[in-house]
């Protein structure tokens, strides 16, 4: 048992820094924009598609923020379809890191993460969908360390990727908008983008009061969260 903890730990520790290297030496991080996407996606129907779900979902899991590949999908496809396809692909990435941290991270992760994994179990207790989508609604904390803390703790995968595509649609619907505002009307989408962001942001905080009674919104999250913790790969993504 030893033996095969001590593997994953290498396993995890050897990735992490191979994917790092990979992602600051080859640019990778500048690569997925307009350019690419006129490219390598748009006009390109289904495969144009698929590619996006498959370098969105991988961006998104090793820390770039969610948003890019929203605002992206808005300026590669139609509103709606830039919407699904950028929450799916977010999703995608929620799954791949979760998956990481369950399979290789349960002793090493556990060293970095564990108090911050069990504020979010207890915080996820008595109502694990809804507070996961409450997470994923208010712009706090970040997307990638929530994954992995997410992937140490006792929730199950269906409440948290469900809660999680729920939770990401508001935010990639308001950058989709403003993604495809490029082309058409940009101040009309930008407003109703702003509107949106504020109806979201209200859904959350009614979503906490039905749930949280009486406590203190600002310390909950922040106790939840740990936004004082910083993610080197993923310096301003939120969850």
């Amino acid at each position: 048992m030893k033996a095969r903890v001590i593997l994953k730990g290498l396993a995890l520790m050897l990735s992490l820094a191979l994917l790092g290297y990979l992602f600051k030496t080859s640019d990778l991080g500048n690569s997925v924009n307009e350019a690419w996407i006129d490219a390598r996606v748009r006009g390109h129907g289904l495969n144009g598609a698929l590619l996006f779900l498959l370098m969105g979902g991988l961006f998104t899991a090793i820390g770039l923020p969610r948003q890019i590949i929203a605002f992206l999908g808005g300026y590669a496809f139609s509103v709606g379809l830039g919407t699904l396809l950028g929450a799916l692909a977010a999703l995608l990435g929620c799954m791949l890191s979760f998956a990481y941290a369950r399979f290789f991270g349960k002793g090493l992760l556990h060293e970095r993460l564990g108090e911050r994994a069990g504020r979010f179990d207890r915080f996820i207790h008595d109502h694990p969908f809804s507070m996961t989508v409450l997470i994923r609604l208010l712009p706090v904390g970040s997307n990638l360390l929530t994954n992995l803390a997410a992937g140490i703790s006792s929730i199950r995968s269906v409440h948290f990727f469900s809660g999680t595509l729920l939770g990401y649609l508001p935010q990639t619907l308001v950058f989709a908008l403003v993604g495809s505002g490029v082309h058409i009307a940009p101040t009309l989408t930008l407003a109703l983008a702003i509107g949106l962001f504020l109806i979201s942001g209200a859904l959350g905080v009614w979503l906490y009061r039905h749930f949280r009674h009486g406590q203190s919104l600002d310390a909950q999250i922040d106790a939840a969260l740990d936004e004082a913790t910083p993610s080197p790969l993923e310096p301003d993504a939120k969850s």
